[in-house]
């Protein structure tokens, strides 16, 4: 009976020793995708201390955001693509390792343009980190749990989103501007550690076998910087540089389309783009990070004018949507694995409707605790949207196109900010009194912001719409369909 009894145990404990791995793993991609959006709010604050630290202009200063997001943008399929041809471990453990020493290049730069380089070269390891993170998901957590893997990952980017901001404040008032990036050197450290103790070594990296499409690569870069640039470029007016830029994005697309469709191996295979399930999850990704951009625009303007708070408690009221979308990711992926994907999906678009409703009826009557109300049911529908999204549509991907797949979902959301900047705030920025915002009365701003959630309300029905019209597969049924393949 006692060699038996051992048996019985021996499996019991591995399967414990099973569990505490996979929790370590998730933690490595979890911090890993804390320290992404981190680094992309952090140095927003110190770039009044910048301007002045460089003898620099606004102008010029932002570049030290911009180069972070470019980089990311114009990067993550990229990345996405080459984490399926060489290892998605592997090369995740570069990005981290990237993202650490771009950090500290970037607390030791002695000249402005040093610190650009040395950002854009920060956004790159973040591009691979944000989009391996999820695409490793499939390979560490088992498929009832990943809607609650995908909740961890949303909620650690809205924390490190809201974290960077108060973080920075307090560093650069103790420790100077190099603080705000060097604080990523120990934390990008312990995130190398942990990925590389815990993270499994996945399937046989293709690179051997298949060659990475640089010419498509350099084209698409080129397509998407072009257009996330005459997207931000001009502070809400479109002038010839943006119609160039613009025009610049659709020729260079239009010669990454004609690359791919004869290449062997592509960066993107253009039949994934016919699948109606995945653009109808890339679309309304893209339609939802629109309108999510409108609460970052309006809300300031409207709090400090329309409600005439002071700065402090513009900033606190501001906090109340991420720390929402924080509290709210793992129980709405909690929901997605218990009532499906699908039902999770139109639930949360059906209340960001109801948000975005409210937020283009609100009277400044209702003070702080109407506006407060309105953002609260905005994020909680963002936050369950997003999670079943995520987790419908990397569900049914075959394991050698996670990669590309979780790069285009998060493109189609970097891309939907973009837009909303200058889509939303061109609307925004229409209402108002020709002299601009300075000249504005408390009415012409709370009147710009009805107009503007009245725009982002038809943008979250039309969300709405398209995923009630495809019926995306549930995790355990894409499950089958793949293994029934195999």
């Amino acid at each position: 009976m006692k060699p038996a009894d051992t048996e019985q145990r021996l499996p019991s404990g591995a399967f414990r020793h099973e569990r505490v791995s996979t929790r370590w793993a998730l933690a490595s991609l979890a911090l890993s995708t804390l320290l992404a959006s981190f680094g992309a709010s952090v140095a927003t604050v110190a770039l009044p201390v910048l301007a002045q630290a460089f003898d620099a202009s606004f102008a010029q200063v932002q570049w030290v955001v911009l180069a972070y997001l470019l980089a990311i943008t114009t990067l993550i399929v990229s990345m996405g693509r080459l984490g399926d041809l060489m290892g998605r471990r592997t090369l995740l453990l570069m990005g981290i390792a990237l993202f650490t020493l771009a950090s500290a290049l970037c607390g030791l730069a002695p000249s402005l343009w040093m610190l650009i380089a040395a950002r854009a070269l920060q956004g790159l390891g973040a591009a691979i980190m944000m989009t391996l993170t999820m695409a490793l998901v499939g390979e560490t957590v088992e498929k009832a749990k990943t809607g609650v893997a995908m909740g961890l990952l949303a909620t650690l980017s809205a924390v490190g989103t809201a974290l960077g901001p108060s973080v920075g404040g307090l560093l650069i008032s103790g420790f100077g501007w190099h603080a705000v990036f060097l604080i990523n050197v120990p934390l990008g450290l312990l995130t190398l550690l942990l990925a590389w103790r815990s993270l499994p070594a996945g399937a046989t990296a293709t690179a051997g076998r298949v060659r990475f499409d640089g010419l498509g690569t350099l084209l698409l870069a080129t397509t998407l910087g072009a257009y996330a640039l005459a997207m931000t470029l001009g502070r809400g007016s479109f002038g010839a540089l943006n119609a160039g830029l613009l025009l610049a994005a659709i020729l260079s697309g239009g010669l990454f389309v004609r690359v791919q469709r004869r290449l062997a191996s592509p960066l993107i295979p253009l039949a994934m783009l016919g699948d109606r399930l995945l653009v109808s999850g890339l679309a309304t990704n893209a339609l939802v990070a629109t309108v999510m951009m409108a609460t970052l625009l309006v809300g300031p303007f409207y709090l400090s004018i329309t409600l005439g708070l002071p700065s402090a408690l513009v900033g606190l009221v501001l906090a109340a949507g991420p720390c929402v979308a924080a509290l709210s990711g793992v129980p709405a992926g909690r929901l997605a694995d218990r009532f499906g994907a699908r039902p999770m999906r139109l639930a949360g678009l059906a209340t960001m409707v109801l948000g975005t409703s409210l937020l283009s009826l609100l009277s400044p009557a209702l003070g702080i605790g109407g506006y407060v109300a309105a953002i609260v049911v905005t994020t909680l529908g963002y936050a369950m949207f997003q999670t079943a999204n995520n987790t419908a549509v990397m569900a049914p991907v075959v394991d050698n196109q996670r990669g590309v797949v979780s790069g285009l979902l998060n493109l189609s959301r970097n891309l939907g900010f973009f837009t909303g900047a200058s889509v939303l705030g061109a609307v925004f920025a229409a209402t108002l009194p020709t002299n601009g915002i300075s000249t504005a009365s408390p009415d012409d701003v709370a009147n710009g912001l009805h107009v503007t959630f009245g725009v982002a309300l038809a943008l979250t029905t039309l969300g709405w719409l398209i995923a009630f019209k495809h019926r995306v597969p549930e995790p355990s049924e894409a499950y089958q369909e793949s293994a029934g393949e195999r």
